[in-house]
C-alpha cells in the first residue's frame, strides 16, 4: 500500500489528543457502537462496562486537544504516510472520506465528514468514557471515530493478524462504514441489544465490512479533493490478503475460541471470520454499496 509522496494530507480530519488528560467527571454511556463493543468484550473477556471504561455519571466531557498535536506537526505529505502509522491513518481517513463524499454526491446525497480522534489510554466521548481496551469504535453521539494506535499492535500480537498497512486501513475503513450507516439511518438497527449469528448487530457489522471493501475497490482511482490525483497509488493482492486476515482475526468465532475455548454463536455481535471475509470481498469485488445489503 503506497501513497502519493507529493500529496498534501488534510490533518483537519484527524484530532490528535494523544497524551491529553480527560477533564471533568465521567461521561454517560450513550449506547450505540461504543456500548455494543463493551457488550462484545464483556461476553468474550468476562468484564463489565465499568472495567472497560464506559461508565455512567456526569455527562458533557469531551476530548481536549493535545499540546503535542503530533499529526498536525508531522503529517504533511503522502511521503509521511508511507513512513509513519499516525500519518498513514490520516491519509486513509482522507481517502475514505474523499470516496464517500464523491459517492454520496453521485447518488444525489450529501456526505458529512467525521473526524477520527487519536487517543492513548482513555478518552471521553458522547457515547461514554472509553479506555483503549474497548478497541477502535464509532460514536454516533458525536459522529467521530476513536482509535488508539496501539490496537494495531494488538491486532497482531493478541488476535493473530498478519498485520501490515492495509490491515490498519481496513480497521479505519470499517469504522467509517458505521458512519455511512449512521448517515443513511441503518446504524440504529444494532441498538435492539440482541445478539446471535442472525442478529441486527451482526448484520450491521458485516455491512460495515462490505463498505470497507467498496472503498478499497475504488481506493486507487478516487481523486483527492485538493490535487485531483488518487492519494493511494498502489494496492496489491498482498495488501488485500492482509485486510482479509485482519477481518478473520476479529471474527466472533476466532475470538471466542481463543479467549473462552468454545464457540457460542448465540452471543455473536460481529459475525464469524468467514462472514467478515465474505462481506469485505463482496464490497471489494463489486465496488457497489448496493451489494452490501446484509439485512436481506
Amino acid at each position: 500500500m503506497q501513497f502519493d509522496d507529493d500529496a498534501d494530507l488534510d490533518t483537519s480530519e484527524v484530532q490528535d489528543v494523544r497524551g491529553s488528560r480527560i477533564p471533568g467527571g465521567k461521561a454517560t454511556v450513550g449506547g450505540g457502537i461504543a456500548g455494543l463493543i463493551a457488550l462484545l468484550l464483556g461476553l468474550f473477556f468476562g468484564v463489565g462496562p465499568d472495567q472497560l471504561g464506559l461508565s455512567s455519571g456526569d455527562s458533557g466531557t469531551t476530548a481536549t486537544a493535545s499540546s503535542a498535536a503530533q499529526v498536525q506537526q508531522s503529517c504533511r505529505t503522502g511521503q509521511d504516510a508511507n513512513t509513519r502509522d499516525d500519518c498513514r491513518t490520516v491519509a486513509v481517513v482522507n481517502s475514505v472520506q474523499d470516496y464517500w463524499t464523491q459517492e454520496f454526491r453521485r447518488r444525489g446525497g450529501t456526505y458529512t465528514d467525521s473526524p477520527t480522534v487519536l487517543f492513548t489510554d482513555r478518552v471521553a466521548t458522547a457515547c461514554g468514557t472509553a479506555t483503549a481496551a474497548v478497541g477502535p469504535f464509532y460514536c454516533p453521539g458525536d459522529r467521530k471515530v476513536y482509535l488508539d494506535l496501539g490496537f494495531f499492535d494488538e491486532l497482531r500480537t493478541k488476535f493473530g493478524s498478519s498485520g501490515g498497512p492495509f490491515a490498519q486501513a481496513y480497521v479505519v475503513a470499517h469504522e467509517y462504514g458505521h458512519h455511512v450507516q449512521d448517515l443513511m439511518g441503518t446504524l440504529g438497527r444494532a441498538q435492539d441489544r440482541q445478539t446471535g449469528a442472525n442478529s441486527n448487530a451482526v448484520k450491521v457489522e458485516l455491512q460495515a465490512d462490505c463498505y470497507a471493501g467498496v472503498w478499497a475497490h475504488h481506493a486507487t482511482s478516487t481523486p483527492d479533493e485538493s490535487t485531483g490525483r488518487p492519494l493511494i497509488t498502489s494496492l496489491t493482492q498482498a495488501d488485500i490478503r492482509d485486510g482479509l486476515d485482519a477481518a478473520a482475526a476479529v471474527g466472533d468465532d476466532r475470538i471466542q475460541e481463543k479467549f473462552q475455548g468454545r464457540v457460542t454463536p448465540e452471543s455473536w455481535t460481529h459475525g464469524s471470520a468467514a462472514q467478515r471475509q465474505q462481506w469485505f470481498t463482496t464490497g471489494f469485488r463489486s465496488g457497489d454499496m448496493a451489494d452490501c445489503n446484509t439485512f436481506r
